[in-house]
């Protein structure tokens, strides 16, 4: 087993209230090479473990948290952590990551990760302390929120901050609102398609690991401790053109709107003149901040605000990462920066993903707009542009499944749209496997569009490589972001397909991970002593988008699932883009066949084909979903 890994998993059965330690991946070292951590590894699990036939909420389900080989390292950003899962908005494959101190502490208590089975009889949190783990009454929990969970946990442990790490749910997972997620220290959240409900539906309120006296040994500790330096260098100086060190991830708002690319008002226009209040380096000199980083990070990408102007001046919480401030700024109508900083602190509290919750909120005000709601169902609420306490009114409805448009709304974008009926579908922003996109403007955009409808876990799994990635891979860079060649949008989406996820099997932050591709496969290597390649690199890559294939082909996925909603197809209203066509859908599934074809999977059903996945070493797979004997 490389030193990089502990080399156990802790299987926690709810049900039954056992805990116990295994190998990871089997002990088998090959297995770990061939997943390396992470989404890879959880991936593995969940298509052995939850077979066709398991929904999102049964006790047979898999909630997985899974660190990575560099976890808990010297590496920037070492203590993310991934939760793989059977997610409710798709119910299918879920894989969303998380910041923060996770990644890094549960790897000290001498675990690569933890496996969460069956139900529990009554409400519990986990206890991972000293290499030990214990389940404890969650009862006086239920109701709190994510922060009043986690200080309550840390009280009656007497933990400090430093000394453990908190991830649990609020109302939101506790009433299985489909687009949940897990929240923990203090401001990160492992959002995407539901990992909260699935962790609600197994009564499990919170996960607490202890610092711990354990260490993390790595090959060549001088060497990942370089590389790591250079990673964040790179970062500093070239992400997002080096805003992303001045200002977070909220400085790109500004950029985006002069492309039209900003999303405004549930797509009805993308236009937005207080653009310029939303852009973070700005927010930063006006506001209040100070850096609140996550292990082995020295980004500044996280911080706290205090919001020092406008109606909410006072007001303190973790500051916004862009797609935040979009969901509850422009999205919505929301003019003050404040206001959106208080409603994203609201949505953390409550436990809900940002995307679908700005989506859900947006579609329901320009449902009420045009009278598809009325007063009454909105429950008094006027449901209009700019209006943020009718906002913090209606999310804190919705966590609660309170009242007849709480309720609804909590089922998501796509099912609240088809229930509430009327024109509500076609206003709804979505891609047709059930779950919202980011929170950016999709139309003409049709590479960004194509790969959220294409995401096996609901998240971005590639888009365009950097140029930097492009030139390490020997591919032509990707000129321009807004083509609407369809062959040139399935050719470049194949060629770079599950790249992105890399620095995700690490368990890696992607803002302080860098922009190269070979300097991540380094890292590996210098933890694990291995000697892998950037060619073998891209062949775990594909491995795992196949396996999360496989695994959503055999629970029900089929092409038609594989397109975005009518109003995302549709061309933008005004803005650069204006005027621009929309995608038919004749374009679209020729554009869809294409990728299948450059993927090595069947044109017709989207299965990969078996010399595929047998190229890939997954045999198994082959005969499941193809009904044959794998090769000899």
């Amino acid at each position: 087993m490389p030193g990089a890994y502990q080399g156990k998993m802790l299987r926690v059965n709810l049900t039954t209230g056992e805990t116990s330690v295994e190998l990871a991946c089997g002990g088998d070292e090959a297995a770990l090479r061939h997943y390396v951590g992470g989404t890879g590894v959880g991936a593995r699990y969940l298509y052995d473990e939850v077979p066709p036939g398991v929904d999102w909420e049964s006790p047979e389900n898999r909630l997985i948290f899974v660190s990575g080989p560099l976890g808990g390292s010297r590496a920037p950003g070492s203590g993310t952590f991934t939760i793989v899962s059977k997610g409710p908005l798709t119910n299918l494959a879920a894989a969303t990551q998380a910041n923060g101190f996770f990644g890094a502490y549960v790897r000290f208590s001498g675990f690569d990760g933890i496996i969460f089975q069956g139900q529990a009889p009554g409400w519990c949190y986990l206890y991972v302390h000293d290499g030990q783990a214990e389940l404890r009454n969650a009862s006086h929990l239920v109701g709190k929120d994510c922060w009043e969970t986690e200080a309550t946990i840390r009280a009656e442990l007497k933990l400090r901050k430093s000394a453990a790490s908190v991830f649990g749910i609020g109302p939101a997972g506790e009433n299985l609102v489909k687009f949940a997620g897990v929240m923990g220290d203090g401001g990160h959240m492992a959002g995407t398609n539901g990992t909260g409900a699935v962790m609600g539906s197994k009564r499990l309120k919170a996960v607490v690991v202890t610092r711990g006296a354990g260490r993390v040994e790595v090959a060549d500790a001088r060497r990942v401790t370089e590389l790591g330096r250079e990673m964040f260098e790179d970062s500093r100086d070239n992400m997002m053109g080096g805003l992303l060190y001045r200002g977070g991830t909220a400085a790109i708002t500004p950029g985006l709107h002069q492309a039209g690319t900003l999303p405004v008002k549930n797509y009805t226009t993308t236009n937005f003149p207080n653009y310029a209040e939303f852009d973070g380096v700005r927010m930063r000199e006006v506001f209040e901040t100070k850096p609140s980083p996550c292990w082995a990070c020295t980004m500044a990408h996280c911080q706290r605000v205090k919001v020092t102007r406008g109606p909410y001046a006072g007001f303190e919480g973790e500051e916004p990462e862009y797609e935040g401030m979009a969901a509850f700024g422009p999205l919505i109508g929301v003019t003050d920066p404040g206001a959106a900083i208080m409603l994203n602190d609201l949505n953390d509290r409550l436990g809900m993903d940002l995307k679908e919750s700005g989506f859900v909120l947006s579609m329901a005000i320009e449902a009420f707009e045009k009278g598809v709601i009325g007063k009454e169902e909105a429950g008094g609420l006027e449901l209009t542009w700019d209006n943020p306490e009718a906002m913090r009114q209606l999310m804190d409805r919705i966590a609660r499944r309170d009242g007849w448009l709480g309720d609804i709304l909590a089922e998501g974008v796509m099912r609240a749209a088809a229930r509430i009926g009327g024109e509500a579908p076609n206003m709804a922003i979505y891609t047709k496997r059930g779950i919202a996109p980011h929170t950016h403007q999709l139309q003409n955009r049709l590479i960004f569009n194509f790969t959220h409808a294409v995401s096996n876990s609901g998240s971005i799994e590639g888009t365009a490589p950097s140029p930097q990635i492009a030139s390490e891979l020997g591919i032509s860079p990707f000129g321009n972001p807004y083509t609407t060649d369809v062959d040139e949008v399935s050719a470049v989406v194949a060629k770079t397909y599950g790249l992105r996820i890399f620095a995700d099997f690490l368990n890696l932050c992607n803002f302080s991970s860098g922009l190269s591709l070979v300097r991540q496969v380094a890292a590996l290597n210098a933890a694990t002593g291995w000697d892998m390649s950037l060619e073998e690199a891209v062949e775990v890559c594909r491995r795992v988008i196949n396996l999360l294939r496989a695994f959503n082909i055999r629970h029900g996925l089929v092409p038609e699932d594989e397109c975005a909603s009518p109003r995302v197809m549709q061309p933008a209203v005004d803005g650069p883009l204006a005027g621009k066509a929309g995608i038919s859908s004749e374009e679209w599934d020729r554009m869809l066949r294409g990728y299948y074809r450059e993927m090595g999977w069947d044109q017709g059903s989207g299965r990969p084909l078996p010399e595929t996945l047998r190229s890939l070493g997954l045999q198994r797979e082959a005969r499941d979903i193809w009904g044959i004997q794998p090769a000899r």
